[in-house]
């Protein structure tokens, strides 16, 4: 049984229990501010390329308004502006929580926000630039990257130092989630990044022919895999029992969850890599830890919907619940999908083609973007002194609108991409091709339309949370919560 500190009656009527600490949340309000505005700015940047690949002239003849300078410039900002700043603000808020205590550093913590909005500035002017390295979201040239990995380190030294001084003996599970995705991302960043530089502007990678293709999907696919998923798996492991108000469903299965994860985790990069210069044997172990990856994932998502067990009807009224829950599903789509399409037979119907669009998505939307927007609607009430946003109408409508979004994105890019993976392999009886390949462009068309659609759907809904959030911001402000004093014996859901 996990010793959790919470406050009673008792102890919030002594002098000293009213005169205790409060928590640093200052960061927290700040990272989750600004998770919501890089949100809108990166999923603009999506709607306005995908656009951009329903009608090209929309590039006006601007180089740096090309689809390859945005495409880059709109994963940096959704995975590492909106993804990596929720993922900072919810753990700052869950290790305080879960330990009891205060930030290591306020000031470091705070050099930390500020650095990490510097990163994402200096991605937003220099991408479309053309200042990159042409590598999947480790696009960022060199003084970017080192600053990257100087404000990493101090992450790294708050969270881990707001662990070392907690007041309860139990590290509770989401800090485990949450301290490995800052080890494995800090670990991916250096080894990916090492560089020879030839001006401020240009490098070139340390690692040459398939070493580099091969270093490089290693690091993507754990940027992925750690970022991604073990840090939003945090999420998921506090956010889901609070708001249900239910212990999470099996405490050991989270454990087990999370060892086998991360081992698994790590080996499962060559799967990107099918049918080129790597060695097969590399191949097929990335396939392998690929499919072994299907059981710890849905572990994980089965532990997360059955905290639910006995309190389904809270589904009906609770937006946010709605929001959590749904992305466990797709957590379990995406992570059933990715192992099937490592498989190389799969794999070559599927490789190059918008299949591949619909997988990334459907996990970037549906899970990532939909527990991160949960997690928010949860956080951002308490950062100004409120119990709940301003309107909870608002968030169902931005669930729903959300959610058909991303049915039409998926769906569409689903379709487009088997259509493609048959069209392109299509041969005639003499073994000529059947099909051209702009033949293939022109029937992905309509498709390009429904996934534009889909995209503006989803941005729609975090424009009414932009909404929601500026109206509970301006009726509410920050009080300081308190440290609980006492120490009993607690649920280990904290």
């Amino acid at each position: 049984m996990a010793t959790i500190s919470i406050p009673t009656a008792s102890s919030a009527a002594t002098p000293s229990a009213s005169t205790a600490a409060a928590y640093d949340d200052v960061v927290v309000r700040n990272f989750s501010i600004a998770a919501v505005v890089w949100g809108v700015v990166g999923m603009l940047v999506g709607v306005f390329i995908a656009a951009q690949l329903t009608w090209p002239e929309l590039n006006f003849g601007i180089p740096w308004l090309s689809y390859g300078r945005l495409r880059p410039l709109h994963t940096n900002a959704v995975v590492f502006a909106f993804g990596g700043c929720t993922l900072m603000g919810t753990s700052y808020y869950v290790v305080q929580r879960t330990c009891q205590t205060k930030l290591f550093s306020a000031k470091l913590a705070a050099a930390h926000f500020w650095g990490y909005q510097l990163v994402i500035v200096a991605a937003a002017i220099s991408l479309p630039l053309g200042f990159t390295r042409g590598k999947e979201y480790a696009e960022l040239e060199w003084p970017i990257a080192i600053l990257l990995a100087v404000v990493w380190v101090i992450y790294a030294i708050v969270f881990f130092g707001t662990v070392g001084i907690r007041k309860v003996r139990h590290i509770y599970v989401a800090n485990w989630f949450y301290g490995s995705f800052i080890i494995a991302v800090a670990l991916l960043h250096i080894v990916n990044g090492a560089v020879i530089p030839v001006s401020l502007t240009k490098s070139y990678s340390a690692y040459a022919g398939v070493q580099d293709a091969m270093v490089q999907w290693w690091y993507g696919h754990n940027a992925v895999g750690f970022l991604l998923t073990a840090g939003f798996l945090g999420m998921m492991y506090y956010f889901i029992p609070k708001q249900a108000d239910r212990p999470i469903y099996s405490y050991r299965l989270s454990i087990v969850h999370f060892w086998a994860l991360i081992f698994t985790y790590m080996w499962a990069g060559p799967h990107h890599l099918h049918y080129t210069a790597l060695p097969d044997w590399a191949q097929s172990v990335g396939m392998v830890f690929s499919l072994v990856l299907l059981a710890p994932s849905w572990g994980g998502m089965i532990n997360g919907v059955m905290t639910l067990s006995g309190a389904w009807h809270k589904l009906r009224d609770d937006p946010i619940l709605k929001f959590l829950i749904v992305s466990l599903s797709f957590y379990g789509m995406a992570t059933f999908e990715g192992p099937m399409m490592s498989i190389k037979t799969v794999n070559s119907l599927s490789h190059y083609t918008d299949w591949n669009i619909a997988h990334v998505h459907s996990g970037a939307l549906g899970w990532v973007g939909l527990i991160s927007i949960g997690s928010l609607y949860y956080l951002i009430p308490r950062m100004f002194g409120q119990k709940q946003m301003f309107s909870v109408r608002a968030i169902d409508l931005h669930f729903w609108i959300a959610t058909i979004g991303i049915v039409l994105y998926i769906a569409a890019m689903w379709i487009a991409g088997v259509m493609q993976g048959l069209m392109w392999r299509a041969v005639n009886p003499d073994g000529t091709l059947a099909y051209s390949f702009v033949e293939g462009v022109k029937a992905t068309y309509p498709f390009y339309m429904v996934r534009l659609a889909g995209g503006l759907l989803y941005l729609g809904g975090m424009l009414v949370m932009v909404w929601n959030v500026w109206k509970t911001a301006s009726h509410g402000r920050y009080v300081p919560v308190r440290i609980p004093m006492a120490v009993v014996p607690a649920a280990a859901h904290a």
